[in-house]
């Protein structure tokens, strides 16, 4: 008997150290870096035709006298202002309702007297009803400003835009990446285009460190909930 108290003492204390150890390498924070190898995504670019050499005019170097600057070529850069706001809902209602009824019975048979069957009538009823209702709703406000740099130009002479932002406080990192097709056309003065006139735009806003890291369910907790019947 006293073995076995031994043994259950020895293993409550080895499982108590173990999840001290535990909580504690949880709350080691790891040095968070700002560089992020993973590189905005762009649609692929169709080559342009070799330009031709020995001329004074070069489309690559052009530059407009009296008209305000405005990217144009590889390598400039554009400001974009991000007012993205989306919200969308959506409910749906749905009812079942079913019933029916059965009845028989025997009255009188030859040779027989009725009153022998006053107890031989069957009855049955059944009632079948469904009632579910379900609704969705979401909604999502993001604004604020990138620059970003042209990374090529398609042949209709649409710019492919695509910019990185990060921004590191102590041990947390934001980080913001924007990328998209832009028409020229659509470049305001001072050399600015809303995010709205964009196309393809692929716009990305996350966080790492230790608020990133609080926010994430831990690796033990995700086996549980992966395991959990409901």
């Amino acid at each position: 008997m006293k073995r076995h108290a031994v043994v259950r003492s020895a293993t409550l204390h080895a499982t108590l150290v173990l999840s001290l150890l535990l909580a504690g390498c949880g709350v080691i924070w790891p040095r968070v870096q700002v560089e992020d190898n993973q590189p905005p995504l762009l649609p692929e670019v169709i080559p342009q035709p070799a330009e031709a050499t020995g001329s004074i005019y070069r489309a690559a170097s052009y530059r407009p006298l009296f008209e305000d600057h405005r990217a144009r070529h590889v390598g400039d850069t554009l400001v974009v202002q991000i007012v993205e706001k989306i919200s969308a809902s959506q409910s749906s209602t749905s009812s079942v309702d079913k019933k029916g009824g059965l009845a028989a019975g025997v009255t009188a048979l030859p040779g027989m007297n009725a009153g022998k069957f006053g107890r031989a009538n069957i009855g049955a009823t059944g009632t079948n009803s469904f009632e579910g209702k379900g609704a969705t709703e979401s909604s999502n406000d993001f604004s604020g400003t990138i620059t970003v740099v042209v990374r090529g130009v398609l042949p209709n002479g649409h710019l492919l835009i695509a910019g990185e932002k990060q921004i590191g406080v102590n041990e947390n990192v934001d980080v913001l990446r924007f990328s998209g097709q832009v028409d020229p056309r659509a470049i305001q003065s001072g050399n600015a285009v809303p995010s709205a006139q964009i196309a393809n735009v692929r716009l990305e806003h996350r966080g790492r460190g230790q608020q990133a890291e609080a926010q994430a369910v831990g690796w033990l907790s995700r086996v549980f909930l992966s395991l959990a019947p409901v």
